[in-house]
């Protein structure tokens, strides 16, 4: 019943390059969500009606963009953008930015964590049980009330654990109080490994290449959106373009072509990874740490990086 479920959503859409196990296992979650949650174990016919029930083109469209196919994306932005800011404006409060929360929600769609060495995908928790619209209008109530919080100095859940990489994160976390044996050596340790800490940090993003500094400055300093630096990158006098542009065979082919957000996320993401290898390298090697001290210092990391002054090896010549 899935292959032909597949096969009839791969006729409609031959382009996403969706692999069948991906989607059987994302029937499979929503399926196994279904079966837990009945009274009783439900009988073959009733798990086949609940199948037949999902929004299966949704899910695969869903699914597509959950790994990071563009084709996909290019999609959603012309069947959903409009509604996500139709939304967005409906609901959000004269204190936030309705195009601020879509770009945010445009972040959590794509992913920014990485868990076992995959990226989490905001697409992945979409089951088909509904339309996609329905489960996107979710998604930008949670992240309106997230953005509320955190303009009233409360910190979300998912502010906290955003990750870079497999756990830097971009949050400020709460300063920890002093007292008792514990948080004395707790303090101690943050003492001793703070400065190789931030020393391997401050090294790893001067180590970038130049277009690597750049589109952090954009993203991270300048406050940049996505939307906004992937418009830059298509300007022909970009220098992110010149560097883009030689390792696209594609867009060689075509130089007018658009860029689309998710681009500007894989462009991130991939200098997200180098910042980890530099700063895991660094550890090691100049400053001698094994795998638990580097675990410490990635652990502090997640204070360390709401520095400004961490930003101050990003100029790009």
């Amino acid at each position: 019943m899935i292959r032909e479920i597949f096969a009839g959503c791969k006729a409609n859409a031959p382009n996403f390059n969706v692999q069948p196990e991906w989607f059987r296992e994302s029937i499979g979650r929503a399926a196994g969500r279904f079966i837990s949650s009945s009274q009783s174990a439900p009988l073959e016919s009733e798990i086949e009606d609940f199948i037949a029930q999902l929004q299966t083109e949704d899910l695969y469209l869903a699914v597509a963009c959950a790994n990071g196919c563009e084709r996909a994306w290019w999609e959603f932005d012309q069947m959903h953008r409009s509604y996500l800011e139709r939304v967005a404006r409906h609901l959000a409060s004269t204190e936030i930015n309705a195009q601020e929360v879509v770009d945010t929600v445009y972040v959590e769609l794509y992913g920014t964590r990485v868990v076992d060495g995959e990226r989490v995908s905001k697409f992945s928790t979409y089951s088909g049980r509904g339309s996609l619209r329905g489960w996107l209008r979710t998604v930008i109530w949670h992240s309106l009330v997230d953005l509320h919080r955190a303009s009233h100095d409360e910190v979300s859940l998912d502010e906290m654990t955003e990750n870079v990489g497999e756990g830097v994160a971009h949050a400020n976390l709460a300063v920890p109080s002093l007292g008792g044996e514990d948080s004395m050596i707790d303090e101690i340790t943050r003492h001793r490994y703070r400065s190789a800490t931030v020393s391997a940090i401050e090294s790893a993003f001067a180590s970038l290449d130049d277009h690597e500094k750049l589109l952090l400055l954009y993203y991270h300093v300048e406050n940049m959106k996505l939307r906004e630096i992937a418009r830059m990158a298509e300007n022909k006098n970009s220098p992110l373009r010149d560097w883009f542009q030689r390792k696209s065979p594609t867009r060689e082919k075509n130089p007018e072509s658009r860029i689309h957000e998710s681009t500007i996320m894989r462009w991130l993401e991939k200098s997200y990874g180098k910042v980890l290898k530099l700063f895991r390298t660094e550890l090691g090697t100049k400053h001698s740490l094994g795998d638990e001290e580097i675990a410490i210092c990635m652990e502090l990391a997640t204070q360390d990086l709401a520095s400004r002054s961490l930003y101050k090896n990003l100029s790009a010549t």
